[in-house]
């Protein structure tokens, strides 16, 4: 059974194109109040008006958010604590695959930052205004790339030693899913309810380099054309678990193709789950102290 979403909020990362705008489009069209949090603020005023057309109301606000870059996720969450009354579904959405490894400007690997450690302190700082009435919901669009690394480089976390774009995101992806877990384990008991989804393999701009790309591009194209999914369909696990009762009946689950799955071995490690929280708020402390103050 899923939920009423009248005078529900809900912040969706990366809400402009792809999974991420298909799934606010829905959730709007359910009743939900959207903030959509996304670096480009002219896609997001554009989505922002066609969720107005599709409701007939000012369903969604934008807010300015940059998730490599520590002093905007700051920003942005300040922002949403100082202009909503609460947030009641955080969708963890944003992400991609860099072709070339490069810094942030607090000088943390970018893959690991997009995908990861942004929405990580996002969710950080967030967690108190979370709506819990009894539950709130945080979902984290994850993928079934975490099956494929290697395990968190915890001597090596900037890839500084070997870097490859696909090592780098599934590197990413692992630690979203320990985070998942380790979120449920230690705010479960307050309410908090989190979720990881791997959406399916969705054609959308995340692809874009590899259809351009002259060796494998034509490969690319034949299978997106042939196997790929929408975006609206890859959203409709988030979806469902944003609305759902079902979601609500356990915590911590990695989710595919609608049901709760088996994640890879190393992301069902208690030990990496907990160890990676922890250096992840020594990361996070290490690089405010160099930030601007407000």
């Amino acid at each position: 059974m899923s939920q009423p979403l009248v005078g529900k909020i809900i912040l969706i990362t990366g809400g402009t194109n792809g999974i991420g705008k298909a799934t606010a489009l829905e959730l709007a069209s359910r009743g939900a109040e959207l903030v959509l949090a996304c670096r480009n603020l002219d896609a997001g005023e554009q989505v922002r008006e066609e969720i107005r057309g599709i409701t007939g109301r000012d369903a969604a606000r934008v807010a300015h958010l940059d998730l490599s870059d520590l002093t905007s996720v700051q920003r942005c969450a300040e922002s949403v604590v100082a202009t909503t009354p609460g947030i009641d579904v955080l969708i963890n959405n944003a992400g991609g695959i860099r072709r070339q490894r490069a810094l942030t400007p607090q000088g943390l690997e970018e893959t690991f930052a997009v995908n990861y450690l942004g929405h990580y302190a996002l969710t950080r700082r967030l967690l108190s205004h979370l709506r819990r009435d009894p539950i709130c919901r945080v979902i984290n669009v994850s993928s079934i790339g975490h099956r494929f690394s290697r395990g968190i480089r915890w001597d090596d976390l900037a890839f500084e030693r070997r870097w490859t774009p696909v090592e780098a995101y599934t590197h990413a992806k692992l630690a979203q899913v320990l985070f998942t877990r380790e979120l449920a384990r230690r705010h479960g008991p307050d309410g908090v309810i989190a979720h990881a989804v791997h959406p399916g393999f969705v054609h959308t701009n995340f692809y874009a380099d590899a259809d351009r790309a002259p060796v494998i591009g034509p490969v690319a194209r034949l299978i997106l054309r042939r196997f790929a999914l929408s975006p609206e369909e890859g959203a409709t696990t988030a979806i469902h678990l944003a609305t759902s009762d079902q979601a609500t009946s356990a915590n911590g689950l990695y989710w595919s193709r609608g049901r709760p799955t088996r994640p890879a071995r190393a992301a069902r490690n208690p030990t990496s789950a907990d160890r990676l929280w922890r250096i992840s708020d020594q990361l996070i402390a290490q690089a405010e102290a160099t930030l601007p103050s407000a």
